[in-house]
């Protein structure tokens, strides 16, 4: 069994910051790759970054810069810093297994930017 547990989200204006965190536990292919996912509004799930076994990290071309996808071995977490948030990253955001992801998902965490 997988369990994705997701927390973090809330509500920020425009420029402001979250964390987000999530704790992988079960089951797991490689708990190396893991990666957030967000999903909009009227809009099909999308990946935001991801970390590989090599230790390497990708990020999607819109966060490039703002956002930062990191892991804290001790404590078996993955967290996604996020900067200068804009009203386009409203969404629910999730992780999962990187690049493949599991056909689970957790509840997620809402992330909304508004003024």
């Amino acid at each position: 069994q997988v369990q994705l547990v997701e927390s973090g989200g809330g509500l920020v204006r425009p420029g402001g910051s979250l964390r987000l965190s999530c704790a992988p536990s079960g089951r797991i292919f490689n708990i190396y790759r893991m990666g957030w996912y967000r999903r909009a509004p009227g809009k099909q799930r999308e990946l935001v970054a991801g970390t590989t076994s090599g230790g390497g990290t990708n990020y999607a071309d819109f966060v490039k810069g703002r956002f930062t996808i990191s892991r804290d071995k001790a404590k078996n977490t993955v967290y996604l810093q996020m900067n200068s948030l804009k009203p386009e990253d409203t969404a629910v955001y999730y992780c999962n297994q990187y690049p493949v992801p599991f056909d689970y998902w957790g509840q997620g965490t809402q992330v909304t930017v508004s003024s």
